[in-house]
């Protein structure tokens, strides 16, 4: 179900076997935006749908699964501002951005967060004014994006960005992994009350075949073992895991994703 945020609308596209695009349209402005279109077949029949014409993209990093729709859009829409990181290896960003750069949608405006760790040009897009983030694949419910290209520490650094921001922040993350993000953190911390209902919640959307996104920021405080690396019960786990004392959040954070890679 689309979800409803003020005067903008945020819908999930459902892509590949676990890509969510999300569409972002305002009901009084004529257009849509897509973020992280690596499909185009998806984005051009919601425009059937809606009877809309594609207005904008963004782009939160350089992966072939956020961007391989890009051309083919432009082929069917023409000429658009595709937004992106002003460092982004991908060659089809027309609007290039950095840290604090401002985008604006409808009548609304969205900030730019550099938030490397994922890949270096990883950036996301914040809005204050409705608390809408569009994460990518730094923060997901539950979990965070595996480190390819930053390092621990980039990725440890730019989850608390994200965590710095209001508690009642909506995150659009790119991908349905709840069930198995929920799994490994119920291996961390299996005694938080918090994190089983979540899970228990996630289960039946999912039997539902539903989407489990977006997610709130104070939830993620509350159940997600990598932005949990002060909890006591997290550190015991992953020094259990690691059969080593852990000194700093960031060896934590470190050794969970080492975990959660091969879980």
């Amino acid at each position: 179900m689309p979800a409803l945020t003020s005067n903008l609308t945020v819908t999930p596209l459902p892509a590949f076997n676990d890509n969510y695009i999300w569409c972002i349209e305002n009901a009084e402005v004529d257009g849509f935006v897509v973020v992280d279109p690596g499909d185009s077949q998806v984005v051009i029949e919601q425009a059937l749908k809606l009877q809309k014409k594609l207005s904008a993209i963004l782009v939160t990093h350089h992966h072939a699964d956020h961007t391989g729709g890009i051309k083919a859009l432009l082929e069917h829409f023409g000429d658009l501002p595709v937004y992106g990181a002003a460092n982004s290896p991908y060659a089809g960003i027309t609007h290039k951005l950095k840290e604090n750069d401002s985008v604006r949608l409808f009548d609304t405006h969205f900030s730019i967060m550099e938030i490397p760790g994922h890949t270096l040009d990883h950036i996301a897009y914040y809005n204050d004014q409705q608390g809408l983030l569009f994460c990518g694949d730094t923060l997901f419910l539950a979990g965070c994006g595996r480190v390819f290209e930053g390092s621990p520490l980039q990725m440890h650094q730019s989850l608390n960005k994200i965590m710095a921001l209001p508690a009642m922040t909506m995150a659009y993350p790119t991908h349905e992994y709840s069930v198995a993000n929920l799994k490994f953190a119920m291996a961390v911390d299996g005694n938080n009350e918090a994190l089983k209902l979540a899970q228990t919640m996630c289960h039946e959307i999912r039997a539902e075949n539903e989407v489990t996104l977006p997610t709130r920021l104070a939830q993620e405080a509350a159940i997600n073992p990598f932005l949990r690396t002060h909890d006591k019960a997290v550190i015991a786990s992953a020094e259990n895991y690691q059969q080593q004392t852990l000194k700093t959040p960031v060896e934590v954070f470190t050794v969970l994703r080492q975990w959660k890679n091969n879980f």
